[in-house]
């Protein structure tokens, strides 16, 4: 699978992540096909070239969204492949300068601390270039890994909040976690 190179907004030791762009619609829906076991029941990436178009446009020219490709960077182990996906949703400016967090590890990457690395990589780009305060994650109470990853990136548990977010066609029960700028410094 041919993988698209670009500059990244920041590196880690194992990942960069970079700005979605149209070109990456096969490996992206090839990668969300492969894990659908993965994601499911938790969320439904883009798995067709139509469907990711529509994905990518609103995360590419929608203000208050952000969205950010996950890459093994190119090296001993790492191909420049799209290891998975973090998106800023409900960004908003002025006083509250806030952002909602929402992200996707694909089958090839799980479990091998990527998904760390490119959050913590989002969370410094987010309170850094884009000037924002606080970040959000609402994450349904079963969905473990998503829990462990707000965690273990210092992320604080704030509450519980039943029928949420409508998904797969019922609305569901999620978890707020959040970090602040403050937070972020003092960790």
């Amino acid at each position: 699978m041919p993988h698209i190179v670009s500059r990244y907004l920041a590196e880690g030791p194992r990942v960069g992540i970079r700005p979605f762009t149209y070109e990456d619609g096969a490996e992206f829906t090839a990668r969300a096909r492969e894990s659908k076991e993965l994601h499911q029941p938790w969320l439904f990436p883009p798995d067709s070239e139509s469907a990711y178009l529509a994905y990518a446009g609103r995360l590419i020219e929608d203000r208050t969204k952000a969205g950010f490709l996950v890459c093994e960077k190119v090296g001993e182990r790492g191909d420049g492949a799209i290891a998975g996906f973090i998106n800023i949703n409900n960004i908003v400016q002025g006083g509250f300068r806030c952002g909602a967090l929402g992200y996707g590890a694909f089958a090839h990457a799980a479990g091998r601390g990527l998904m760390r690395e490119g959050l913590n990589l989002v969370v410094d780009h987010a309170f850094g270039p884009m000037r924002l305060h606080r970040l959000e994650i609402n994450a349904q109470p079963g969905n473990t890994a998503s829990l462990a990853l707000a965690r273990s990136c210092g992320f604080r548990l704030e509450g519980f909040s039943p029928k949420m977010i409508y998904i797969d066609g019922e609305w569901r029960d999620h978890v707020r976690w959040a970090i602040t700028v403050e937070m972020r410094a003092s960790g």
